[in-house]
């Protein structure tokens, strides 16, 4: 039977999709609030996949790996005799974002099948895409087909949150347990809305602290306005930023929406009178920095924009004859500081290969099932997809729920996308059969 003839067997995607919607109360990760538990997940997944591994006389190969216990990742691989090289779907997650349910409409922790809509946490963000991959490697088990490849794939743990570190993809890749997928070409399967996606953004978080100094505001000349500091700080930080960071030329060809972007996001500072000057604030923000610009020099030129400022503080502008950063009064000089931390580590962006075999093959699979292909780039942005790159590795991005409700209220899937994801996936790996 050819791959291009395969379905999704709409019966077991649905069965396995309500008991991972209904294990998403414990894959919340947020930590040290939520930290998941992604075995529980994988229960449901071992549940179908171990009548056919090897050791029960099966094709498949399961591979149940733990750095963390209770969180695992799970790698699947289909192997016919005399294959060569693989072509791997990486980047599924078995944990999901929090979900309130009291600003849901439904129950966010159960599968609610509203007509073609599937609702719950997890079924866009990413265990639709978990419960899509694992009926082809059923289906695989079942008819057997003779491949020229091995086909992998590596669910994996820890993808929404950096905060523990050494849990998912990226301890895989460190204690090599990624190596045998460098013979052909990733395909990270956790984008959107069904077109091949050509490139995302590296990614950083920082706060910048501005300590000023607390006065009565009837009084503002022996005060240092924090707020004020920090914001006339961001302005110059943004100025320096967008003449060394402007729109790049690749842009245009990789059809990214928007260029790099460095902005504050969030304000916060002492809590106090109203009529009192604040003695510090804090602004949070990011970076947004398309791949065809070095995230960690960007990070030590922000360094750079704030020593000059800490160096002479007078070099910004100021808000009025009172709003002054250096004051010397009679009780002594006074100076505004900043100070500036990068909130873990930064995501690299990636800009795939237009180029390579895989690129083509899902351009065109995706063209021959929906019609048209229409691949896209993004300034949002993916963990561990820049470094699998840098690592040497051919990463392609797709992704088939619904960027609208990405980490929102009354996220949902469709059955019908999910059908078409399944021929897709399918004819890309019959390309790579021919």
């Amino acid at each position: 039977m050819a791959l291009t003839d395969f379905n999704l067997n709409e019966g077991r995607y649905m069965g396995l999709m309500e008991k991972l919607i209904g294990e998403t109360e414990f894959l919340q990760d947020n930590p040290p609030k939520f930290v998941p538990q992604e075995d529980r997940a994988i229960k449901h997944l071992m549940d179908l996949l171990t009548p056919h591994t090897i050791e029960n006389g099966g094709p498949l190969k399961v591979d149940h790996v733990t750095f963390v216990e209770g969180r695992g990742n799970l790698l699947l691989e289909y192997d016919s005799e005399g294959a060569e090289g693989t072509v791997a779907f990486v980047g599924s997650h078995l944990d999901v974002v929090p979900a309130n349910p009291e600003t849901w409409e439904r129950n966010p922790f159960k599968l609610t099948v509203e007509g073609d809509k599937m609702y719950g946490r997890g079924t866009t963000d990413c265990l639709g895409h978990v419960a899509l991959i694992t009926d082809i490697f059923l289906q695989l088990a079942e008819k057997k087909p003779k491949l020229k490849f091995k086909v992998v794939s590596v669910f994996i743990a820890s993808e929404e949150s950096t905060a523990i570190p050494g849990v998912g993809v990226d301890k895989l890749l460190e204690t090599g347990r990624l190596d045998h997928i460098k013979n052909g070409p990733i395909f990270w399967v956790d984008s959107a809305d069904s077109q091949p996606c050509m490139g995302t953004a590296s990614c950083c978080m920082w706060t910048l602290r501005a300590t000023g100094r607390l006065f009565h505001s009837g009084l503002p000349h022996k005060g240092i306005n924090s707020v004020e500091f920090g914001m006339d700080a961001i302005k110059y930080i943004q100025d320096k930023f967008y003449k060394e960071f402007p729109p790049h030329s690749e842009e245009e060809r990789y059809k990214f929406a928007t260029p790099s972007t460095l902005k504050p996001t969030q304000v916060a500072c002492s809590e106090g009178s109203i009529n009192q000057i604040p003695p510090w604030a804090e602004i949070k923000g990011d970076i947004r920095l398309t791949p065809f610009y070095d995230i960690n020099v960007c990070i030590e030129k922000m360094k750079g924009y704030i020593k000059e400022i800490n160096d002479d503080p007078t070099i910004l502008e100021g808000r009025g004859p009172c709003s002054k950063y250096v004051i010397s009064i009679p009780e002594g000089d006074f100076r505004g500081k900043l100070e500036l931390s990068i909130e873990g580590d930064p995501f690299k962006g990636i800009a795939v290969n237009l180029d390579s075999p895989a690129f083509a093959h899902l351009h065109t699979s995706t063209a021959e099932v929906l019609g048209e292909s229409k691949p896209y780039s993004i300034t949002g942005s993916l963990p561990l997809v820049g470094d699998l790159q840098e690592a040497g590795y051919d990463v392609q991005i797709c992704g088939y729920g619904h960027s609208s409700v990405y980490h929102g209220d009354n996220e949902y899937c469709s059955l019908s996308v999910m059908k078409d994801a399944f021929k897709i996936l399918c004819g890309l790996l019959s390309k790579y059969n021919k």
